[in-house]
């Protein structure tokens, strides 16, 4: 079983992020970018356990709300391998503008999912990125970017400016 809410629907450069380990597993959640915004979870069910659950044997505050549906329909049906590919391309700029860069001691990470260590204090870089119009999070003691799937490499190139500029 393997919890891709966060890791899913393209955010690692593949679908799933398990696709990176050459794994299938017999359950898998995923949620979050499911639905480009509106709250959807779902339970996909590998051939080992497509039976353990029937009608009615599982309930959802936010399954199969027909909007909800249609937009989880919408962002799946733009995951192509070309879509994901590009995914993969920004993931693979972000790691070479920012590994080496000063004030940077690691960066981690799949696809659009990265975690930054900087010789800073990573709540200080983030309010100064903030204050320069860039969002980013902290998570422990790294700095942590999600950029949107579908960001432009200008509007990328402008975020990481911002944040090399705030890792000095």
């Amino acid at each position: 079983m393997i919890d891709e809410v966060q890791t899913g629907n393209g955010r690692t450069g593949k679908l799933y992020s398990y696709m990176h380990y050459g794994i299938t597993p017999d359950i898998v959640s995923t949620a979050k970018g499911l639905g480009g915004g509106l709250p959807i979870g779902a339970t996909l069910l590998g051939e080992k356990v497509e039976k353990m659950l029937g009608p009615g044997d599982h309930g959802s505050t936010y399954g199969g709300n027909p909007v909800a549906c249609a937009a989880a329909y919408c962002v799946v049906s733009r995951l192509g391998d070309d879509f994901l590919a590009r995914v993969q391309e920004k993931s693979d700029h972000i790691f070479s503008r920012l590994q080496g860069a000063a004030g940077i001691e690691n960066v981690t990470g799949l696809g659009l999912m990265i975690g930054i260590t900087t010789t800073k204090n990573n709540k200080e870089i983030v309010n100064k990125c903030i204050e320069n119009g860039v969002l980013c999070l902290t998570a422990k003691e790294k700095v942590r970017l999600l950029p949107a799937l579908n960001i432009e490499p200008e509007q990328l190139d402008k975020a990481l400016d911002v944040l090399l500029e705030a890792c000095k």
